[in-house]
């Protein structure tokens, strides 16, 4: 669109503003009926230990929220010269899981605690062998659950227990509705009727009973929503939140809220059967869309869905490029003590590089980049560390491409669920992250980790906040029954470019040769865990 053209539809609503609240930011994007973004605003934060658990202070929540609402309404003033009053939809996302709970007044009875939190292991244990599907510690039925274990006194005062995109969601419309996506981070969802898995909440309800609360889990969860359908419109008192001038309307209509991991999906069109995305940061996870429902429990993988309902297998690795990123702050200080001064760009640049000239295996070279516990290979505590023996072939060629590997090695051990176990298949995946900033050499590392295509977008870095603007989108502007696949891949990516890298086979075997020694040297990492202090 050209200016005036942009000017118009901004005039004229015909807009979506997504708005995600993630673990170090809180981002606004508005965008046009091409769906480009046209304005952004954010907010920096971060969580905090208090009382012994992660949490974001409520008050902070809300100035969070009307600060990146702020600058990105300010953005349109200034590019645009055009006062934004309203807009076509909205939705709101956020980091998934963690535990929101308030009393009939709507007080929050306990301060919000966040996916980060690990203190709910008993809980999560008792509800995976009840219900003999895994129930991560991060889930919001195991915060609950553990504050039942635990008989704290908020809990007979429960009205509503939502996750943070819920909250937000429910204080602008007064609604208790929640997408799908975000709802199976809370309680486990039946695929066929798109609810909380009936049977589930039943047995949940029944081991509760004796405790003689006021309510049932049905009464205290918010109503589930698949994408495309409307989850309430902006209150007068909501408009007033969000924007403090006054200069929002009322009446806007809003999409169910959303979990990162939905508009994460959502913005890489990795929604459709076989296909999925790798999400490569501080944590590596993979998200990969199911033609069915696995077999039996995997503690290893979490069972999710899309904002349209899909089954969605999760490989989540807590660990992934802290450490490559430690080892590059060393060779910064290196280059600064000879007397060079290196961007991040080019330092990253070169030294990744240099892992497409190394050994296929890594040269026998071990690295694990643990900085916490790691589920999916049983260590409870972190200790990074770099291993070799005296016929390992020690460069830096070498050297890298090792930690390049290590970093997706737990993710392969995930995965390797996934194909060889349940035979699921694959037939792309996109990857996303300040990994894949460098080009060719990520996607590369990736595609021989998992044997699979690995693809990178333009559109990629665009983020969870334009993800979720493209849900708002689709609740108002898709054509009758349009699936939430077809409205991504024939309007929304049709002309969006990708790279696209296969397999190489002598990675790929390089990387099954690595994989077996990074197996058997798990204990080696478990004796650091033990005796390293």
């Amino acid at each position: 669109m050209n200016q005036v053209n942009v000017q118009e539809a901004i005039a004229g609503g015909r807009t979506s503003l997504g708005i995600e609240f993630g673990s170090t930011r809180i981002k606004a994007v508005l965008i046009d009926s091409t769906f480009e973004t046209i304005a952004s605003g954010s907010y920096e934060w971060e969580n905090r230990l208090k009382d012994g658990y992660w949490t974001y202070d409520q008050s902070e929540i809300l100035g969070g929220l009307q600060a990146a609402y702020r600058e990105m309404k300010q953005d349109v003033q200034q590019r645009y010269g055009v006062k934004l009053t309203t807009v076509g939809g909205i939705g709101f996302s956020a980091m998934m899981h963690g535990y929101m709970a308030f009393d009939r007044a709507g007080e929050l009875l306990v301060p919000f605690r966040t996916w980060r939190n690990a203190t709910t292991g008993e809980a999560a244990c008792e509800l995976t062998e009840l219900f003999q599907f895994n129930i991560p510690e991060r889930w919001s039925i195991a915060h609950l659950y553990q504050a039942i274990l635990g008989g704290e006194e908020h809990v007979p005062s429960i009205d509503f227990v939502t996750t943070l995109a819920g909250y937000i969601h429910w204080l602008l419309t007064g609604e208790k509705k929640i997408g799908i996506g975000d709802a199976s981070g809370l309680f486990p969802i039946e695929e066929s009727s798109h609810a909380y898995h009936p049977a589930m909440v039943g047995q949940f309800d029944a081991l509760i009973a004796g405790k003689g609360y006021p309510w049932t889990l049905s009464h205290v969860l918010p109503q589930v929503l698949s994408a495309g359908e409307q989850a309430g419109t902006l209150t007068a008192e909501g408009a007033k939140l969000l924007d403090p001038d006054g200069d929002l309307q009322p009446g806007i209509a809003l999409c169910p809220p959303e979990g990162d991991a939905g508009t994460g999906m959502v913005a890489t069109n990795s929604v459709k059967k076989r296909t999925g995305n790798v999400s490569v940061g501080t944590s590596v996870f993979a998200m990969i869309v199911l033609e069915r429902e696995l077999s039996k429990l995997y503690p290893e993988i979490d069972m999710v869905t899309t904002p349209d309902g899909s089954p969605v297998g999760m490989v989540h690795a807590n660990n992934c490029s802290s450490d490559l990123n430690a080892w590059m702050g060393l060779f910064r200080e290196f280059a600064a003590a000879m007397g060079f001064e290196a961007d991040s760009g080019k330092l990253f640049g070169v030294l990744l590089n240099k892992a497409l000239e190394a050994d296929p295996d890594g040269g026998g070279l071990l690295s694990y980049g643990y900085l916490s516990g790691e589920n999916i290979t049983g260590l409870e505590q972190g200790r990074p560390l770099f291993v070799r023996s005296p016929e390992s072939s020690f460069t830096l060629a070498n050297f890298m491409r090792t930690h390049l590997f290590t970093a997706f090695g737990a993710l392969k051990l995930g995965m390797d669920i996934l194909t060889e176990n349940e035979q699921v298949a694959i037939d792309s995946l996109l990857g996303h992250g300040g990994l894949f900033k460098t080009p060719v050499v990520g996607q590369r590392m990736l595609a021989a980790a998992l044997n699979v295509p690995i693809s990178v977008m333009s559109t990629a870095g665009e983020g969870g906040a334009w993800g979720m603007a493209l849900l708002a989108a689709y609740m108002t502007d898709r054509e009758a029954d349009e699936s939430l696949e077809h409205f991504l891949g024939e309007k929304v990516f049709k002309d969006v470019e990708g790279e696209e890298i296969s397999p190489d086979a002598s990675d790929v075997e390089g990387f099954r040769t690595f994989i077996q020694r990074y197996r058997a040297g798990l204990a080696i990492e478990q004796a650091a865990v033990d005796h390293l202090n």
